[in-house]
């Protein structure tokens, strides 16, 4: 065997390893994607009613725009749990618990949206060479266009929920920016549920939505404190991060573990400063205080009590 055939047989079983790879990546998101009952209902009754080319677009557009965020989320290499298509979007579930970089997070939910942008340009397309009509054009611009928009809603779990966490994020700790969102969604949906009322009070999908958001809200709020928990594990047992910004935190011998705990915010790594005999300080590792924490079980007491 010749030296170019032995390089054209490794470039072909590289190219071999990447299809299994990427045939692997697909499969594994496949056996990910589930779909909510809710979405059925809505399918349901656009079978009965008989607008099943509605519902064809209705499924498609969903599609697309949840593999906005699972495509920018494998690009990240963030970790992947469920992906869970509903009437009005997705929702795909990760293992990262509000422990990735904030430019990271607002690429990955924005990637679901900015899909409707193609999708636009390509229903024209379709309408100009003749494969659709201009009936059929105009359906694909409304249901886009509504789901869009109602995504971006802030309102809990959609993509406008999110961003409003993230955006709370970069002000306030975590628990304190979690615990804003969901207040602020909750005024939203308040908001939205008047509106329906007096616009279209029988729109049996709106309820249907209205009724998963709530439940939604109910859920994320009855678990904030284990949310919370979640999230310093993560920074604790979890994949090392690189956080370029350091934002030191100043406390008191006084104060308990658990306060110092709700100080903690996303997209930096934190330095612990405590005061000492009114002139003298300790500055440690957010580290030793999770350490402390998680593997020492020592969940309650002063940081003096803990550290000196």
């Amino acid at each position: 065997m010749t030296r170019i055939d032995e390089v054209k047989r490794s470039k072909l079983s590289n190219h071999l390893d990447h299809i299994r790879s990427s045939l692997s990546a697909i499969n594994d998101i496949l056996n990910k994607l589930t779909i909510h009952p809710l979405f059925w209902l809505v399918v349901g009754i656009g079978v009965i009613t008989g607008r099943f080319l509605e519902i064809i677009m209705l499924i498609v557009i969903v599609f697309i725009h949840e593999m906005g965020h699972v495509c920018a989320a494998l690009f990240f290499r963030w970790r992947i749990k469920k992906i869970e298509l509903l009437p009005f979007g997705g929702v795909a579930e990760m293992d990262e618990h509000g422990n990735r970089p904030l430019k990271e997070e607002l690429l990955v939910i924005a990637s679901g949206p900015l899909q409707h942008v193609w999708m636009v340009i390509a229903s024209y397309l379709f309408f100009l060479i003749g494969f659709i009509d201009e009936a059929t054009y105009q359906l694909f611009l409304k249901h886009n266009f509504m789901i869009l928009v109602f995504n971006l809603l802030p309102i809990w779990p959609l993509d406008g929920g999110k961003l409003l966490f993230l955006v709370a994020s970069y002000k306030y700790p975590f628990i304190r920016a979690h615990r804003y969102a969901l207040k602020t969604s909750i005024v939203f949906v308040c908001l939205f549920m008047i509106a329906m009322v007096m616009i279209n009070p029988f729109h049996l999908n709106a309820w249907i939505v209205l009724m998963f958001v709530g439940f939604a809200h109910y859920t994320e709020w009855k678990q904030r404190k284990f949310i919370h928990i979640r999230f310093l594990l993560e920074r604790y047992y979890g994949r090392s991060h690189e956080f370029k910004t350091l934002k030191p935190i100043v406390v008191e011998e006084t104060d308990q573990i658990v306060d110092v705990f709700s100080k903690f915010c996303r997209g930096c790594k934190h330095q612990i400063i405590m005061r000492h005999n009114d002139r003298d300080q300790i500055t440690f590792d957010e580290n030793e205080l999770l350490h402390a924490y998680f593997s020492e079980k020592r969940t309650t007491g002063t940081i003096a009590e803990i550290f000196c």
